[in-house]
């Protein structure tokens, strides 16, 4: 567990921050969401400028930069200043806050799955806490960036995001005085796979935050794509650990063995030649291309390492587009039909990043610090929850100067991909 504290000074005393009628039942369910995902932070202050900086990625148009999250609010001019010190150097644990959160969501939702995916932050220099150059699988070519891996919530209504955690890649791990630098807390020290360690990491918390609000981790399979960051088998082996039903993304040339011991089970499927198998194993694009005939399967395999049984979920396209899938999961004694819609919930997480960059400020965060990225993901992670399953939706604007009525609402905008550059405050 993580916990970062800077021994920065507090900010200035909050200046006069607009707000809408008080009798507006928007404005009253938002007032009651943030007093409640908030109510552990230490200072008053601390609470009020969570309140300001959520509302301001909820109510303001275009880019979320900390200079129009301010202004859309308040009227001083020491705003801004003081918005970007809470972000980047008030000491504030952001663990407490994502519990919070967590159960939040869960009394709202009903989650079905707790999805792991990434966000990919494209960055400009090396500055930023965790940037480095990799090669992006989802993007085919290497990108400047940070790499956030994320614990999400899937329900009918809604994916939210609830917890993440910051790849800390070479030197960001290794190097005392570059960590130094950017505040990171020696319990985040990377390791051999940090991607696999930080998803488990991430389903460890979810499952303290799951019980804490009465859902039952056990009852909630993990769907997790991490294909190009985590180690599929070291990621199978720490569910399987901890007793967590899964539905897992793997590569094409994984190798498993061909179970046929199991292959009656219900639901499966297994047309291998048996002379294609013998004692030896297969990588999951051979397996498929074994029988091309079938538009998706549902495979009983064996994993070396992993003491259970498993099932391979592989989406073909015949046309010979590509973007052929593969999944593995343990949920063998369900229909192979309930795992393959555990699958495809992935896709929420990917919806859910891009509508976090395009309409929640994902990608604004002007700063390079640890605590500073952790403080901005939450603050967002907050603002999407509420905006998509708040009782009364997104609070009032602040009127206007010339109407006093409120602001118009951001038009629509053209779908990014998850890694398209956009201009930072900071590199």
């Amino acid at each position: 567990m993580v916990r970062a504290f800077s021994t920065v000074a507090p900010g200035p005393a909050a200046p006069r921050v607009r707000t809408g009628s008080p009798d507006h039942p928007a404005h009253d369910a938002f007032d009651a969401f943030v007093a409640e995902i908030f109510e552990r932070l230490p200072r008053a202050d601390q609470r009020r400028w969570a309140h300001v900086y959520t509302r301001g990625l909820l109510t303001t148009p275009g880019r979320k930069t900390v200079r129009r999250l301010a202004a859309s609010v308040s009227d001083s001019a020491t705003a801004a200043q003081a918005l970007h010190q809470f972000v980047n150097a008030s000491p504030w644990d952001w663990e407490p806050v994502r519990a919070r959160l967590s159960d939040w969501v869960v009394r709202r939702s009903g989650p079905r799955a707790l999805l792991l995916g990434t966000a990919v932050l494209p960055k400009r220099g090396d500055r930023s806490c965790g940037v480095h150059r990799r090669f992006v699988p989802q993007e085919g070519r290497t990108v400047n960036c940070q790499v956030g891996i994320g614990a999400f919530l899937a329900a009918d209504r809604a994916t939210a995001p609830v917890d993440w955690r910051l790849l800390l890649p070479g030197a960001w791990s290794a190097d005392p005085r570059v960590r130094d630098r950017a505040r990171v807390p020696e319990d985040a020290a990377g390791t051999q796979d940090a991607a696999t360690a930080q998803a488990l990491d991430l389903v460890d918390g979810s499952g303290r935050s799951l019980t804490a609000a009465g859902a039952g981790p056990d009852r909630l399979p993990v769907v997790a794509d991490l294909v190009g960051f985590a180690d599929t088998t070291a990621l199978l082996g720490g569910l399987v650990a901890r007793r967590r039903g899964f539905v897992v993304a793997a590569p094409a040339d994984l190798v498993v063995h061909p179970d046929r011991a199991a292959s009656g089970a219900p639901g499966a499927v297994s047309t291998l030649p048996r002379q294609r198998t013998g004692g030896s194993g297969l990588s999951l694009r051979d397996l498929l291309a074994s029988h091309p005939s079938r538009p998706a399967a549902a495979v009983p395999v064996r994993l070396p390492g992993i003491p259970v049984p498993l099932r391979l979920l592989a989406e073909h396209r015949p046309d010979g587009s590509g973007g052929d899938r593969f999944w593995l999961t343990d949920l063998v004694d369900r229909p192979a039909r309930e795992a393959q819609a555990l699958a495809g919930l992935h896709t929420g997480a990917a919806d859910t990043v891009e509508r976090l960059a395009d309409d929640f400020g994902l990608r604004a965060f002007e700063g390079r610090s640890y605590p500073g990225w952790h403080h901005h993901m939450t603050l967002v992670s907050a603002a999407f929850a509420y905006g998509t399953l708040g009782r009364t939706g997104t609070p009032p604007t602040r009127p206007s100067r010339a109407s006093r009525g409120p602001q118009p609402g951001r038009p629509p905008r053209r779908a990014r991909t998850l890694t398209t550059p956009t201009r930072t405050g900071c590199s």
